[in-house]
């Protein structure tokens, strides 16, 4: 049967090789034994990785030459920096370094105008990221960065915030067969509540009648998202402690809203 064809930057995706992963680690042998034409094969033989993760990116009407090109320079880097020492397989180290280099490309592309300190701090907490799992296969946590760039979890968390993509207003969020339900239905109007400011007020009054320690948990759990494990472990305390006082708060914060 004869496979379709589709060219994506003048590439015939139909005819792109797939490599074996005994081919894989001889052509990183050779590459390290200087090769010239190891980089190239390699880099031909995982094109249709990049293919894959681009598949994710269809939907956003983006130019999808520029993205396979961009994918194509997290790909070379992936193969540069790739060690068969790792024992990991190279989809499982280059996917995260493709996709970084995409929504990089995307970033620094967004109409939406973010400061300079907040897009550096957020992408040293990328890089973080993808090093470690490229390397160990796991994720880091917020505060693991956090503490790494000797800033708050809320940095982090709001710098990472401050790059994501816009979301259209007539982004549809669910159909059940019927009207669609789009995330403009969900936004509540601000001037229909004209008892908005006075609650805002009352929860400043009820948390501030707290006691340092719970305020303190509740900033955690709620604001940072921290575990109750975490949060016992910081404190020294049992988990039982931290679950008692977070109750506790919540409870007396409950009486004084009623």
């Amino acid at each position: 049967m004869a496979r379709h064809k589709v060219e994506i930057s003048g590439v015939n995706t139909a005819n792109i090789k797939v490599l074996s992963k005994k081919e894989m680690d001889l052509l990183f042998q050779k590459m390290k034994e200087k090769d010239p034409m190891a980089r190239e094969d390699l880099i031909n033989g995982n094109l249709k990785l990049v293919l894959s993760i681009l598949k994710r990116f269809k939907s956003r009407g983006e130019n999808l030459d520029d993205l396979f090109q961009v994918g194509c320079v997290g790909l070379v880097k992936a193969i540069d920096h790739f060690d068969l020492k790792h024992e990991v397989k190279f989809s499982t180290y280059a996917v995260p370094m493709i996709l970084g280099e995409i929504r990089r490309y995307l970033r620094d592309n967004n109409s939406l105008r973010v400061s300079r300190s907040i897009k550096d701090l957020a992408y040293k907490a990328i890089r973080l990221k993808e090093e470690k799992y490229a390397i160990e296969g796991i994720e880091m946590t917020e505060e693991e960065v956090a503490e790494k760039l000797e800033v708050t979890p809320y940095e982090i968390m709001h710098a990472l915030d401050a790059l994501k993509e816009p979301i259209s207003m007539f982004e549809p969020i669910y159909n059940d067969g019927g009207d669609t339900i789009y995330l403009c239905d969900q936004i509540e109007d601000k001037k229909a509540s004209h008892k908005d400011f006075e609650v805002k007020l009352a929860l400043e009054e009820a948390l501030a009648s707290l006691e340092e320690r719970e305020q303190h948990i509740l900033d955690e759990r709620f604001i940072i998202g921290k575990t109750q494990m975490e949060i016992a472990k910081e404190l020294s305390i049992s988990q039982a402690q931290v679950s008692r006082l977070e109750k506790n708060a919540i409870e007396h914060l409950k009486k004084i809203l009623k």
